[in-house]
């Protein structure tokens, strides 16, 4: 660790200000260094060893202001417990488990008054010298708990009339929070990585971020989370990470959630605060920062809209689009370019080409954003988002974010998903390892299930590699993982990938392995592809004049909430070559696992508690589960 930086010395104004003079100084030194730095990350791409671990990124405690106000008991003990696999209480007092542990585990409690609703329930004078925190704490004592999270959302999308605490109440919970990773974290068994959310929501639109550190409690307390409350730009948020980085010596990344959610912010080519164009200096700050997207998660997935993908037929998955997350503003058609993944990674093309950055080129992973302190993803074994959303007959019909406009503009739970996971190719499990494989990007993301996927890209691959049992060590030295970039071909190369999938352990067979190609014409247009490149029962099946495969069916019995593994595979291979590759045009490629039919976590309910005459027929009673990787990149330059 550098020396002569006081202990949180890296907080509020003064990091602000001191983090702005250093990341735009004329000379670009300090952003240089560390693009090196992470050029010789994603050069160890024979590093990550041959096991996928799985995690949660994104996790609320009790000490999220909007949980604990919800009704979330539990804390940092019992979400580490939980996720390590151990039996906990939960918080409407039913014993809850997970059927596996997870490897990994983020608690990315929201910045913005941290411990707050600990804070009131004690009558703790400093935060009741806010008269928003006398409201909550009027409605905590009436037992209106429910109501107090309500006004606090509202409040939350007008910034800094949200704030209540203060600097010596949050030092406190931050001391208690990376205390508790250290506790938890068991190098090789168990990781707890320190992390935070920053909660940035203009007109409540989604801006959130979770802030995910490399390092040990000793670097992590040398600074407060940056809130919104200290600024809602994105950019000032770059800011104070650059200048933990250059003061402390360690790394942090930051991991944007809910796009689909943001009213067409999350993705705009254009700065927050003003809303001019992009420069290259941004370009770098965002590749430098925010390697991954999370891309699906409870309150929906940001892949893409059947409105942006109208010839992918899987598109329609998991799609929340009625509202921002503050339930504001209603979502129009325009805003959806700025709002998912793969849209995104093709204007990134046309940036790249522009600024000679590309400032959207992330991988992705997904994670729960529950906020009961339960990191659940299982459809048959979810334990919701929040307390009110816990197994009982009447969780259907809760309404998770209350508009205050327009009932229209609700979140509810009949819109909402078990998902998701983050699945990482890591060489062991511990902080290190897994963060330099995020910041790689060697990761991907599932709604919720644990198969497990690898791709390698390349131009010498024929195919038969993926006969050997330890293919990726063999062929990782003539090409580059998920994350990777491939430089230009030379006369009659051809991008090749090779591809598998292994269905989860206890889950359902896989359908189908896909590849979904985005390019840049000459015109400076982009466009995109759905590939089927593998898939099962291929005797029965075969590819269509349009080149789709047909579905694979379904098993799913939606009234019984059962299903089997008649149909599908356990183990899908893929060998794909681009069939129309040209070597001027900027690429991407990232590949989609799908899986057979399974029910949701409604259809369980439904069986479970008897509720055939109450719940609505048109309820999303079967799915199919899938994974994202991160793309493959090519450059003609």
């Amino acid at each position: 660790m550098r020396t002569g930086v006081p202990a949180l010395a890296l907080t509020g104004v003064m990091a602000l200000a001191s983090g702005l003079a250093s990341c735009t100084s004329g000379s670009g030194t300090l952003l240089e260094s560390k693009a090196a730095t992470s050029a010789v990350i994603e050069g160890a791409q024979c590093a990550s060893g041959n096991r996928a671990y799985f995690g949660d990124t994104h996790l609320h405690t009790a000490l999220s202001p909007d949980a604990g106000l919800a009704g979330t008991k539990l804390g940092l003990d019992e979400a580490y417990r939980f996720a390590r696999g151990e039996t906990v209480t939960s918080n409407s007092g039913q014993q809850a488990a997970l059927k596996r542990p997870l490897d990994f585990l983020v608690v990315a409690d929201h910045a913005e008054n941290l411990g707050l609703a600990q804070g009131l329930a004690d009558s703790d004078p400093e935060l009741l010298k806010s008269s928003l925190g006398q409201q909550l704490n009027e409605l905590l004592k009436a037992g209106k708990g429910r109501e107090a999270f309500y006004l606090l959302v509202q409040k939350m999308a007008k910034g800094p009339e949200a704030k209540i605490s203060n600097e010596t109440f949050m030092r406190n919970v931050w001391k208690h929070n990376t205390e508790a990773a250290e506790r938890y974290n068991d190098p090789g068994k168990f990781t707890a990585l320190i992390g935070y959310e920053w909660t940035s929501q203009p007109g409540g639109g989604n801006l959130h971020r979770v802030v995910v550190f490399r390092d040990n409690k000793a670097l992590a307390d040398q600074i407060l989370p940056f809130s919104n409350f200290d600024s809602e730009d994105v950019e000032d948020l770059w800011a104070f990470m650059n200048f933990y980085e250059e003061n402390t010596g360690g790394r942090v990344l930051a991991i944007p959630h809910n796009g689909n959610l943001s009213s067409g912010t999350m993705f705009l080519p254009s700065h927050q605060k003003t809303g001019k164009a992009i420069d290259a200096d941004y370009a770098r700050m965002r590749h430098r920062f925010e390697p991954l997207v999370e891309v699906t998660q409870a309150k929906g997935t940001s892949e893409t809209h059947p409105l942006l993908s109208p010839e992918d037929e899987f598109a329609n998955f998991n799609i929340v689009d009625n509202s921002n997350l503050g339930g504001i503003v209603a979502t129009t058609p325009e805003m959806l370019p700025y709002e998912y993944s793969r849209a995104a990674l093709r204007r990134g093309l046309q940036l790249e080409q522009q600024l000679g950055v590309n400032p959207f080129k992330f991988g992705m992973v997904g994670s729960t954003d529950s906020h009961s302190s339960l990191p659940s993803t299982a459809e048959d074994n979810w334990w919701g988002k929040s307390p009110a959303l816990e197994p009982s007959p009447e969780r259907w019909k809760d309404v998770l974010i209350k508009s205050s406009k327009d009932a229209s503009l609700d979140l509810t739970a009949l819109q909402l998903g078990a998902s998701g996971l983050a699945g990482v190719w890591a060489s062991t499990n511990t902080r290190t390892a897994l963060w330099d494989a995020m910041a790689r990007k060697e990761v991907f993301g599932t709604s919720g299930t644990r198969l497990t996927v690898r791709v390698y890209g390349g131009y010498d691959f024929t195919g038969e590699e993926l006969k050997a049992a330890d293919w990726a060590k063999q062929v990782c030295a003539n090409g580059v993982p998920m994350g990777g970039d491939l430089m230009a071909a030379t006369e009659g190369q051809i991008p090749s990938l090779l591809v598998q999938a292994r269905k989860d352990p206890d889950g359902a067979n896989l359908d189908r392995i896909q590849v979904v190609k985005g390019w840049l014409d000459a015109n400076g247009e982009t466009h995109e592809q759905v590939f089927d490149v593998s898939w099962s029962d291929p005797d029965q099946r075969t590819r269509g004049a349009d080149g789709k495969v047909p579905s694979v069916g379904s098993s799913v019995n939606e009234r019984e909430a059962t299903y089997t593994n008649a149909i599908g595979a356990p183990i899908l291979t893929g060998y794909w070559k681009d069939p129309a590759f040209d070597p001027t045009q900027k690429a991407f490629y990232y590949v989609r696992v799908m899986e057979i039919p399974t029910p949701t976590w409604l259809a369980y309910d439904r069986k479970n508690y008897n509720l055939h005459d109450e719940m609505p027929a048109t309820a999303p009673y079967t799915s199919q589960e899938r994974a994202y990787t991160s793309p493959i990149w090519y450059n003609p330059s």
